[in-house]
């Protein structure tokens, strides 16, 4: 019978064991969705766009029509050393969610050995061989090593998440730069046509003056008209070499052979299409990759806490062995057998390590605190990103109507006074004025293309570019 000293020891120390594996559970954040309802606001406080024809957003790319587009796309998400980053950290992480899940199963190892000699003086010369494993097993009692395989595993998804983060950035800066250049090569067409007028005009000026019919002082405005339409058209020239330039680097493709490639299409900007988009913001911020991957960050640092708080605690390690063994002497004969051994069961307890391990928990809890505001703060700029969008798509739909009038009204003044002007009814400073607000009015119409194009690529990358949520597969604890 035991004594009741011995049961009230034991009754404490299994209390006590009850007490520290509660505590070595750290702070378990609250899933993705439930948290991004919980900091975002109940509806977007912008326009939602409703109206074209409503498709999917995923591969968005590809709805624009325009198949040199998808092929710069799908050339930059090959060369990308952003994306190929993100794939050497998904492998990386896998290794390590590997390795933390294999650290909760028992370890094997074989060995085997031979000798030859004296073991003793009295003993004559024999040999000796025996091989056999050992096993070794540290009994998770306190979940460290669940902890680490948790966080393991939530590195691995969040590692996932930013590779689909990285395709999605990639494919949204090419686009936009395509559609940049597009309107730079539609601007200089209508520089080139503008430059072309101005030229004519300062030559039948000159042959003007020449004849007396014009006074010096409008052949040397013609001719300043020309130089500037001259110097227009080279500045926008250089501005579009310098967005190849920017999409050769981007897609790792030869410049002559992408400027053969955009040559099918020049100046003619890309479509965007429509996208029915919900009205509650949580649903759609749970599609974005990036919060995805600062969520799995949080998950992976709050298993970190409790690892750091488990490593505090006494460690249980169980040994085994098993051998087959030989032995040949002169003095005692050929002996064999097997041998085998359970345990030392080895039970460690931490008593002092200069506050080494409350430090590394402490600085687990930090790095915890750190990602949850990152978290939060990826959370408001999401939704910022996605309503500064919205008001820019509404902006350039309110802008459209007026601005294509102003194009068309321009055009007309412009086309009546150079009539004017033929038949010398208008003097040449009306008409400059009249091509200078011609020319400003095509140039801010294809400016608005580009920026209402811009909006919406800005929006589908907003709204994680098409990418779905997995299902969380961390494991329980």
């Amino acid at each position: 019978m035991r004594h009741p000293f011995d049961l009230l020891r034991a009754a404490s120390a299994a209390t006590a064991l009850a007490v520290l594996s509660a505590c070595a559970s750290g702070p378990v954040p609250m899933p993705l969705a439930a948290t991004a309802a919980a900091d975002s606001p109940a509806q977007w406080n912008a326009p939602l766009p409703h109206h074209g024809e409503l498709t999917a957003l995923t591969a968005w790319w590809r709805q624009f029509n325009d198949p040199v587009l998808v092929q710069l796309i799908d050339a930059a998400q090959a060369a990308s050393p952003t994306i190929a980053s993100a794939a050497s950290r998904i492998e990386q992480s896998r290794a390590t969610r590997v390795a933390s899940g294999a650290a909760l199963l028992p370890s094997l190892d074989a060995s085997a050995s031979v000798a030859r000699g004296k073991q003793d003086f009295v003993s004559g010369l024999g040999n000796s061989a025996s091989a056999g494993l050992q096993a070794a097993w540290e009994i998770d009692l306190f979940g460290g090593r669940r902890a680490a395989r948790n966080a393991a595993q939530a590195r691995f998804d969040g590692a996932q998440a930013g590779w689909h983060d990285a395709r999605v950035a990639v494919a949204a800066e090419v686009a936009t730069d395509y559609t940049s250049l597009r309107a730079c090569e539609a601007q200089v067409l209508q520089t080139q046509a503008d430059s072309n007028s101005r030229n004519e005009t300062a030559r039948l000026t000159g042959l003007s003056t020449q004849a007396g019919f014009e006074s010096p002082a409008n052949a040397a405005l013609a001719r300043a008209s020309a130089a500037q339409g001259n110097s227009l058209l080279t500045q926008r020239r250089a501005q579009c070499d310098v967005l190849v330039k920017g999409l050769v680097a981007l897609t790792g493709v030869d410049e002559p052979l992408l400027r053969t490639r955009l040559a099918a299409g020049a100046a003619r900007l890309p479509q965007p299409a429509s996208i029915a988009m919900p009205s509650v913001p949580a649903q759609v911020l749970a599609q974005r990759p990036d919060l995805l991957s600062a969520e799995r960050d949080l998950v992976a640092a709050s298993a970190e806490v409790s690892q750091a708080q488990a490593a505090r605690l006494p460690r249980i390690v169980l040994n085994g062995s098993l051998s087959a063994a030989r032995s040949e002497s002169a003095d005692f004969g050929n002996q064999s057998g097997t041998l085998w051994a359970f345990g030392p069961l080895t039970v460690s307890l931490p008593i002092f390590d200069a506050g080494t391990r409350r430090a590394n928990v402490a600085a687990a809890q930090a790095r915890y605190d750190e990602a949850g505001a990152v978290y939060r703060g990826k959370l408001r700029g999401a939704v910022r990103e996605v309503e500064e969008a919205l008001i820019a798509l509404q902006s350039t739909a309110d802008r459209s109507n007026d601005s294509q009038i102003a194009t068309e009204g321009f055009a007309a003044s412009f086309r009546a006074t150079e009539a004017r002007f033929k038949g010398g009814l208008a003097s040449l400073y009306e008409l400059e004025d009249a091509r200078r607000s011609a020319l400003q009015a095509e140039i801010a119409l294809t400016d608005l293309k580009r920026e209402r194009a811009t909006a919406w690529i800005t929006l589908y990358r907003a709204l994680g570019g098409g990418w779905t949520n997995p299902p969380t597969t961390v494991a329980a604890q």
